[in-house]
């Protein structure tokens, strides 16, 4: 049994869901933030999550930024080296879908020459009458980045967990090829 620890970026434009989405994943969906505050820097949720059919786990740092160019600039130091990637839209949002490629590039230059594995996470999906972002449009991004692809409605508590429970996957799968690697050069 082994215990991972990974560093993720919880990344995308203000107001998309970001952090309703990380606290409401800590609490196992007994918290919902119905007053929003918004996010000045870093807020900081720790998680662990089992790694189906192998006993082992991860646990995962999400990183909680501040989507407010404002306060750019400190994510610099806060984002560096990370492990995996979370990127949120809202699907009512446009805007916020077309910055999502703003957000990946700020994420991987903090680690250049090497993959960033990630999902893309479209949220809000109770708003059905108000969508803008196509989901196949989403997927059809998200694959050409290499990232998966989610939908979730945190208000209604749907799919919450799948974005996480993949980049746990993702993070454990490179884990074993590096040691795989290191196995076949002893």
């Amino acid at each position: 049994m082994v215990k991972l620890a990974a560093k993720c970026i919880l990344a995308g434009d203000s107001a998309v869901g970001k952090t309703a989405l990380a606290q409401i994943f800590r609490s196992d969906g007994a918290h919902f933030q119905k007053n929003y505050t918004l996010t000045t820097g870093v807020d900081l949720v720790v998680k662990t999550v089992p790694v189906p059919d192998t006993g082992d786990s991860v646990e995962l740092f999400i990183f909680d930024s501040a989507g407010k160019e404002l306060f750019s600039e400190m994510l610099d130091k806060l984002w560096e080296s990370p492990n995996v990637l979370c990127l949120v839209y809202d699907v009512t949002n446009e805007q916020s879908f077309a910055n999502c490629g703003k957000w990946l590039e700020k994420a991987r230059s903090q680690m250049p020459g090497t993959s960033l594995p990630g999902v893309l996470v479209g949220n809000k999906t109770d708003l059905a009458s108000r969508r803008a972002v196509d989901s196949a449009q989403a997927r059809s991004w998200a694959l050409g980045q290499g990232l998966e692809c989610f939908e979730t409605s945190v208000k209604e508590m749907e799919n919450y967990e799948a974005p996480f429970h993949c980049l746990a996957k993702q993070f454990h799968h490179l884990y074993r090829e590096k040691v795989e690697v290191f196995q076949a050069l002893v």
